[in-house]
């Protein structure tokens, strides 16, 4: 039996009206086009680009109305099978728009239709004789310059740079194309990130590591599981420095051997180059490519990482939570690395969350995935419990290492001493001194840049604040200005106050700027560098950054959150916490939990090396549990501490947490919409089914112009009753100047 063509293509236009639409396959289209294929279709008087999603040979209404599609984009599905399913499901799950789901999963250039990087190659057709050669030196000498040149290359030899080296015009090359005595070709010229060293990557050499017994019962259990080719999930408990990557590796190596594809998740871009060097070291050799996938990438760098991946030719994907979507063809391991990251949460539509779409996405190719972390969430830690996931655990450091020994420093005892407030304590300060004068490194954590947190003017009281967002202006040094860290405004600092024109107005608070300036008067002669969002957004500038660390040209390292994780430095033996408190005043009933991780993370970046390391944390409260469970690096002391808590007031991780958000820029619109949604929703939801909390004033009231209330449910079963919320909204009519957000399983709460 003949295999009919199909003849018809259910398409999702990216600029539509939210649904697929049908059109017709014209002759030439019909053995092209295929599932996953991206086109371009008329929709009104444009012609827009979408997505097929189906395929018949047959329509139930009449055909002779359809319209062609007009082109394909590319010629091989730009989404494989698996990646529809979960196109589908993530839209479902997380109550947001397919076609906002598929821009995400494909990256812009590819669905512009953004060509490949061809280089130009030039080569000799055959060789001159000596008498026509000299000839041509008489009568168009630079054509002869170049045809002597391409006479001693054994291979062809790219155009531009040539014609720019030997100073020869291009019509001298083309006219030597058409008498037929050079021939000129093309080749893709790949555009390969992190392939520059500016990470170190050629120092991160590939050495045979034996295994610890901790190390080797992990691998064997989560291979154990992938021989039967079905779906697993594996939670890696390690505490920090104990080989998590080393098992990763082990596993990685046997999936690649068998043919299979690896998808490596980091929850920050910065952790993204010290990945990839290793595994580019470990696994290059043997010809198993690793690309980098990530938003920071050049469009060119994406479009081909992308090609590289969709093609088969790189079965090893590294990057941040947007790399889930890369469409490996066999993919049989997903590997989320701190998987307890709140990083891995977009806050964007669609507002998905990295580790679990790698967990579903792993599940519809019955794959293995490893969630590894030294403080893993305490979602994870429920699902382990309850046996959904595989639990290994790593007590100890590689090499009997030791932890590093953690030093609270009670800040109000220093206050008492000097009766003023410090932003280093004298133990810190004297630690630093140390460190440097044994020629080790230290690390100094301080989650919030600027240098000053407000301006605050004591004879009025006035406080410096955003004309856009309900918070404080941060001062900084760099121009002295005061920025807004949520909308981007900012403004000249005040010389006097704008109320009352005191000259008393005063900085206070700390940041990464002030940081950096005591640091470098305690130690007037050591190296310091500050790495923070400020100073880091130039492409490169952190990998420079890190790499010159690693080599020892930077003696203390002041930074935010994305020093504070992942990274290996064997000469850091002191890091530094200089506002351990400031996570726990967030109003966020994870706050003990962000901080515990938090504090664990960081420390974990001393004593990875031969010398032991130290930890000061400063601290107004170090009776906190949160800080005393860190102190000792008790993880499960603090879950089930924390899970007791959690389960008393029904937060997750025994129920699912959905924020549902209104924004306006007028304040009574806003209030009024949320109390009316809030009334209509009571009348018809279940409270033992969905419990509704609110409506309140969001913690930050106003942001970039916009009022913002919301409302918290609770629920047991996403997939049963978020369903009923949906639809009701679909029915509730909404002012034009009112939006609203519906954030399932939501991380932030600001």
């Amino acid at each position: 039996m003949v295999k009919r063509e199909a003849s018809y293509v259910e398409v999702l236009p990216f600029e539509g009206f939210g649904e697929s639409l049908t059109y017709r396959l014209s002759s030439h289209f019909l053995e092209r086009v295929r599932l996953g294929c991206l086109v371009r279709v008329p929709l009104g008087k444009r012609i827009v680009t979408g997505v097929v999603l189906g395929m018949t040979d047959s329509v139930k209404f009449d055909s002779s109305k359809l319209k062609n599609v007009v082109d394909l984009v590319l010629d091989q599905p730009v989404l494989t099978k698996d990646l529809l399913s979960l196109s589908s499901w993530l839209s479902s799950y997380y109550a947001c728009p397919r076609e906002s789901v598929l821009e995400a999963m494909i990256p812009a250039p590819v669905r512009r239709g953004m060509k490949i990087k061809q280089r130009r190659l030039i080569e000799i057709s055959e060789p001159m004789e000596a008498a026509e050669m000299e000839s041509l030196a008489k009568r168009a000498p630079r054509q002869a310059k170049l045809l002597a040149f391409l006479a001693n290359q054994k291979l062809p030899v790219p155009r531009i740079e040539t014609l720019s080296r030997l100073q020869v015009p291009a019509t001298s090359c083309d006219a030597l194309k058409k008498k037929g005595l050079i021939n000129e070709t093309s080749q893709r010229e790949e555009r390969l990130a992190y392939s520059d060293n500016l990470s170190g990557d050629e120092e991160m050499v590939d050495l045979e590591v034996e295994l610890t017994d901790e190390q080797e019962i992990a691998r064997n259990a989560i291979l154990e599981k992938m021989k039967t080719d079905t779906f697993s999930v594996h939670l890696l408990k390690g505490v920090t420095g104990s080989g998590k990557t080393e098992v990763y590796a082990k596993v990685m190596e046997k999936t690649l051997r068998k043919g299979g594809g690896v998808l490596f998740l980091v929850p920050e871009v910065a952790l993204a180059p010290q990945t990839v060097g290793r595994l580019r070291a470990r696994f290059g050799k043997n010809g198993f490519k690793t690309v980098v996938w990530h938003s920071h990438l050049s469009e060119g760098e994406r479009l081909d990482a992308w090609l590289d991946v969709a093609r088969g030719d790189a079965p090893i994907v590294v990057g941040a939570r947007s790399a889930v979507f890369a469409p490996l063809p066999n993919l049989q391991l997903v590997i989320v690395d701190e998987e307890h990251e709140p990083a891995y949460k977009q806050e964007e539509t669609p507002r998905y969350h990295g580790r679990d779409v790698a967990v579903y996405r792993a599940k519809l190719n019955d794959a293995a995935c490893i969630l590894g972390s030294a403080t893993p969430s305490l979602e994870s830690m429920r699902n382990a419990q309850v046996g959904k996931y595989e639990l290994a655990t790593l007590t100890k450091r590689v090499d009997d290492r030791s932890l590093p020994t953690v030093h609270l420093v009670d800040m109000r005892r220093e206050l008492l001493k000097t009766g003023f407030t410090q932003v280093l304590s004298q133990p810190l300060r004297d630690a630093l001194r140390d460190r440097f004068a044994k020629r080790e490194q230290s690390i100094l954590f301080l989650n919030r840049r600027g240098y000053s947190t407000t301006m605050l003017c004591p004879e009025c009281g006035f406080t410096a604040s955003c004309e856009h967002c309900s918070i404080t202006l941060t001062y900084h040094r760099v121009g002295s200005r005061l920025r807004c860290h949520f909308c981007g405004y900012e403004r000249p600092s005040f010389r006097h106050c704008p109320e009352c024109r005191s000259d008393e107005i005063t900085r206070r608070g700390t940041g990464t700027q002030r940081v950096e300036d005591l640091v470098k008067k305690a130690i007037p002669k050591g190296r310091v560098l500050r790495l923070d969002a400020d100073v880091m957004s130039k492409k490169n500038l952190f990998r420079r950054a890190l790499n010159d660390f690693r080599r020892g040209k930077i003696d203390v390292l002041v930074g935010t959150q994305m020093i504070a994780k992942g990274l290996d430095f064997p000469n850091v033996t002191l890091v530094g916490v200089v506002d351990a408190d400031l996570s726990l005043r967030l109003e966020d009933f994870r706050a003990a939990e962000r901080t515990f991780q938090l504090l664990v993370q960081v420390s974990g970046r001393a004593g990875r090396g031969d010398q032991e390391g130290d930890v000061y944390a400063q601290t107004y409260s170090p009776e906190s549990s949160a800080i005393q469970f860190a102190r000792r690096s008790d993880l499960d002391g603090f879950v089930e501490e924390e899970f007791r808590q959690r389960k008393e007031f029904g937060y997750p991780p025994f129920r699912h947490l959905v924020r549902h958000l209104f924004r306006s820029r007028s304040e009574a619109k806003a209030t009024f919409f949320t109390e009316q949604w809030s009334l209509r929703l009571r009348e018809i939801v279940d409270p033992t089914e969905i419990e509704v909390r609110g409506p309140a004033s969001a913690p930050v009231e106003k942001i970039k112009g916009y009022y913002r209330f919301h409302l918290w449910y609770f629920m047991h079963s996403i997939s049963k009753s978020l369903p009923k919320i949906i639809n009701l909204r679909r029915e509730f009519p909404l002012d034009e100047e009112v939006s609203d957000v519906i954030d399932v399983d939501a991380q932030d709460l600001s």
